[in-house]
């Protein structure tokens, strides 16, 4: 174990390193069949371009199998194949290193300096009912925020909650948002930017009265800040815009985010995210793009009222669209929630009778429920369509591609658990050793080895991945891996559900087969604490029945 935790990018880096190649020629495998012979592969193709005649020499080939590292897997073999050089790992000795400790980020160092970003949801401004495109915004501003805090990023969440507005549907689908009435220090800076547009020379002041548009303060003409400033990737029919004093105080909300941010100087967000280029955080608004054309409004009216650092590192998080098969009317949120409530119930009372009907299930639905919504709204790249089919029970607990599924997986592990506890209080069972004592050579089933090295093995890094934020660029619009920790859970439950369904973890109580046992549970441990920390992401709790 002092070694450190092997991780994926540590080893493929050492593997490229061993054939004194730059270019990257190896790949990780992940499909059943292929790892029955191999882990890593450097395909036949790699090899030809980077070698004369595709032919590796000797001694790097030999090398191979020695490489060490803190965190690079113990290697065992590396031979030439048909598919090019293959290596298969020590896997005892993989199994060892990975089942200790929970698999995750390290925490920040103390007194280190985390980077701060600023998310902001302009969905949760609008005066009316929260729409499903709405939804589909603030659930994955919600999402990449516990992202970006599990890699030790600060985030700040804007606009704050107020009461004038019914929030229930938000609540019901844990969504931690804050809220909030501004105070005086808002109104204090509205007022400071109702004097910064009147000395703005591309700014007009309106006047009051009969035949003024209503609530508007002041006309800014955009188009010509854009050109001048050489900003890329903005709507070219950005022009006039009409400024009120609800624009001003979002505004103004965006910029006391931006001052409580706590970042040092420089900030130190992690170069796998989207750096800042000063001591300012980063702005990403999230929007639906339906609604993309008055966040660039707002964007650049913030550009004109300050020039800073910080309204220069404004990026937009553009969701697609949220369609409704055959809708017989506009469905809100509201609606949606209770729609997919009622069908989760019904599909429950199918499969588990009059058990689902006890009130203890209350909050076994309702999980269920905010997982079917959650999944069904993350699990597609966010710059893609949804289509919604809300006539049909599109949420069964039978489809291996919804929350329901997920989350009745990570139930059938804490089933597994407390079936195998109360036998050692029985004195069925001796209790778990320590890892120490375990012996790994006894997993030597397919399903097990698949588990470790396509789930465990990688999960740290699909983290840090799901929260990855692009570099800047010359242009507004950026994208994220907001579907990816859903699609983990998702093939993670499949590839469980199939071992699972062909294991039988708790044996017979006999001493002579404790050891394949016990190797068994530190596994599957091991799956539960990941299942349980990607569900954190989601603001999802685990259910410890279904």
């Amino acid at each position: 174990m002092g070694e450190g935790r092997p991780g994926v990018a540590a080893t493929l880096r050492a593997l490229n390193g061993a054939l004194g190649r730059p270019a990257a020629l190896w790949v990780k495998e992940s499909g059943a069949r292929n790892l029955r012979h191999r882990d890593f592969l450097a395909p036949r193709a790699a090899l030809s371009a980077a070698f004369p005649g595709g032919q590796v020499p000797p001694e790097a080939v030999s090398a191979v199998p020695s490489l060490r590292g803190p965190a690079v897997l113990p290697l065992r073999v590396c031979r030439q194949t048909p598919a090019g050089l293959a290596v298969q790992v020590r896997r005892p000795e993989a199994f060892q290193r990975l089942l200790g400790p929970l698999p995750g980020p390290a925490p920040p160092a103390a007194g280190a300096r985390t980077g701060c970003v600023v998310l902001h949801c302009p969905a949760l401004r609008g005066p009316g009912a929260l729409r499903l495109r709405h939804l589909r915004s603030v659930l994955l501003a919600d999402h990449l925020a516990q992202l970006l805090r599990a890699q030790g990023v600060a985030v700040r969440l804007v606009p704050a909650l107020t009461e004038e507005r019914s929030w229930d549907v938000l609540q019901q689908l844990r969504i931690c948002w804050p809220s909030g009435s501004g105070g005086s220090s808002l109104t204090d800076a509205v007022s400071a930017l109702k004097a910064a547009l009147g000395r703005c020379p591309c700014a007009a002041a309106c006047e009051q009265g009969p035949g003024a548009a209503e609530g508007v303060i002041f006309k800014v003409h955009l188009k010509s800040f854009v050109e001048q400033q050489g900003l890329v990737g903005y709507d070219p029919n950005l022009d006039l815009l009409l400024v009120t004093e609800g624009t001003l105080q979002s505004l103004a909300e965006l910029q006391e985010a931006v001052l409580q941010c706590p970042v040092s100087d420089p900030p130190a967000l992690p170069a796998s995210h989207f750096p800042s280029q000063s001591s300012c955080c980063s702005i990403i608004h999230v929007v639906n793009c339906e609604e993309e054309f008055q966040q660039q409004q707002l964007d650049v009216l913030w550009r004109i009222l300050d020039l800073g650092a910080h309204t220069a590192l404004q990026k937009h998080l553009v969701c697609g669209p949220v369609k409704v098969t055959n809708p017989s009317s506009p469905i809100g949120a509201d609606q949606y929630f209770q729609l997919r409530k009622r069908q989760m119930y019904e599909a429950s009372v199918i499969k588990y009778g009059e058990l689902a009907q006890d009130e203890a299930w209350t909050e076994v639905i309702d999980t269920l429920t905010v997982a079917a919504i959650r999944f069904e709204m993350l699990s597609t790249a966010h710059r893609s369509q949804i289509t919604l089919d809300l006539e049909n029970n599109s949420i069964s607990t039978k489809g291996t591609k919804s929350g329901a599924f997920v989350m009745y997986n990570c139930a059938r592990l804490a089933t597994l658990f407390d079936t195998f506890q109360r036998a050692v209080e029985r004195g069925t069972y001796p209790p778990l050793p320590p890892v120490s004592e375990l012996n790994f050579s006894c997993l030597r089933e397919e399903g097990e080895w698949l588990l470790l090295f396509n789930y465990l093995l990688p999960f740290p890094e699909v983290l840090q991945q799901a929260a990855q934020l692009p570099p800047p660029s010359k242009g507004i619009r950026i994208t994220a891996n907001t579907e990816t920790v859903c699609k983990f859970l998702i093939q993670l439950s499949m590839d469980f559900s199939s071992y699972y369904n062909r294991v039988h973890v708790l044996g017979e109580p006999f001493p002579h087969l404790f050891d394949q046992m016990f190797a068994r549970l530190q596994l599957l441990g091991a799956v539960r604490d990941v299942f349980h920390s990607a569900l954190a992401t989601l603001h999802l709790p685990p259910l410890s029945q279904i």
